[in-house]
């Protein structure tokens, strides 16, 4: 999965793996307070959608399969229904879990793909990232500044459980 993604994003920092490795492990539960919120907060989003990269519409993010993304570019050019996918949404950040400590030894292994040279960073920048995280308490970020500007990232975590209720039918 981290060398898939260093694939389509070349320009993926430490910063954007994290944040990867953060939803994988985690899901969203940093990114909801209410249905309420979720839904102003995706119509906001998809209101300013604009013009991206080419993406697939469902994007495995754990290596079990359990989490998905779902782009909004093509979640909405398929006409998908946005209040489906936010109750997917809410429902996957309402769940629990893994740990902080799986997300601290799954970070080991993206230093020894940066080490290997297989991602497209130093492995002292995986490093440093790692530590300012494990000092911060291993947080939610966001995307880097460079990935927010050259990908435009738009999506929701979902959990594979809830994502027939959540894509447009036929999907």
């Amino acid at each position: 999965m981290l060398l898939d993604h260093a694939r389509r994003y070349p320009k993926l920092e430490a910063q954007d793996c994290y944040k990867l490795l953060f939803q994988a492990v985690l899901g969203a539960e940093h990114a909801v307070t209410d249905e309420a919120v979720a839904r102003r907060w995706m119509d906001n989003e998809i209101a300013a959608l604009g013009d991206g990269p080419a993406e697939p519409l469902v994007d495995p993010i754990s290596p079990d399969g359990a989490l998905v993304r779902v782009h909004l570019r093509p979640f909405m050019a398929r006409h998908g229904d946005p209040a489906a996918l936010v109750q997917a949404f809410v429902r996957t950040a309402q769940r629990k879990r893994g740990t902080r400590d799986e997300l601290a030894a799954a970070w080991r292994a993206v230093v020894a793909l940066a080490e290997e040279k297989r991602l497209p960073f130093t492995p002292e920048a995986a490093r440093a990232w790692g530590e300012k995280m494990r000092a911060a308490g291993w947080p939610a970020v966001h995307h880097s500044p460079v990935f927010e500007a050259d990908y435009r990232p738009a999506y929701r975590v979902i959990a594979r459980e809830f994502l027939s209720e959540a894509l447009p039918p036929g999907q």
